[in-house]
């Protein structure tokens, strides 16, 4: 998977936005702040109704490489492959969605925390997992504690991470890229209709 166009172009960013679409109207606001800021990555999750339709409005330029995130079962896992996804990221380690996702040569990030989880990754072909929930887990600790044993492992952190702890979970070699709402989120594009995450956008990217 390491040599796959979406890990690259995620070691590349080190920055994946997850996004919550419960208004589509906003969704070229989005795309524009993430073009302008060479960011083009963006994990739309299934926590609203409206994932799939906003996962296949923010592919259709070609602009911007779109994931489906907190995908739970097979289905969701179809459904947003077929309307443009091109990685499928999951709260836990859910077989079915991982050898799909494998058949169909579609990066899978699965959700670890344990040393059980990453060596169920490990015995599914991964190689490259996201950490979950970051703070609650242990944080940069753990997943340098993990690292020993689980050497094979890049990990893609989300969870309690923000603009004061991102420069320290970017340090380690072991560390893909960092996912968060913090990064982009409609809540912050919805008060100015996105000049203020614009600004914030503009911080973290001197940061990483």
């Amino acid at each position: 998977m390491k040599q796959h166009p979406v890990y690259l172009k995620m070691k590349e960013a080190r920055l994946l936005p997850l996004y919550t679409a419960t208004d589509l109207t906003y969704l070229p606001i989005v795309e524009k702040i993430l073009v302008d800021h060479s960011l083009p990555l963006i994990e739309v999750t299934f926590r609203s109704d409206l994932a799939v339709a906003a996962i296949k409005q923010l592919s259709a330029s070609g602009d911007l490489m779109v994931g489906a995130g907190t995908v739970k079962t097979k289905e969701q896992a179809v459904a947003a492959i077929e309307n443009g996804a091109q990685f499928i990221v999951s709260p836990a380690i859910v077989p079915e969605v991982v050898l799909y996702c494998k058949e169909k040569n579609i990066p899978v990030f699965p959700g670890v925390a344990t040393p059980g989880d990453l060596q169920r990754a490990l015995e599914l072909g991964l190689d490259v997992v996201k950490f979950f929930p970051a703070d609650v887990y242990g944080g940069l600790k753990a997943i340098k504690a993990l690292s020993g044993p689980y050497f094979e492992m890049s990990f893609v952190p989300t969870g309690g991470i923000n603009k004061n702890n991102l420069a320290e979970y970017l340090s380690f070699d072991k560390i893909l890229a960092v996912g968060g709402s913090f990064i982009l989120s409609e809540d912050v594009v919805k008060e100015d209709n996105g000049e203020k995450a614009s600004l914030i956008l503009d911080e973290l990217m001197k940061i990483k």
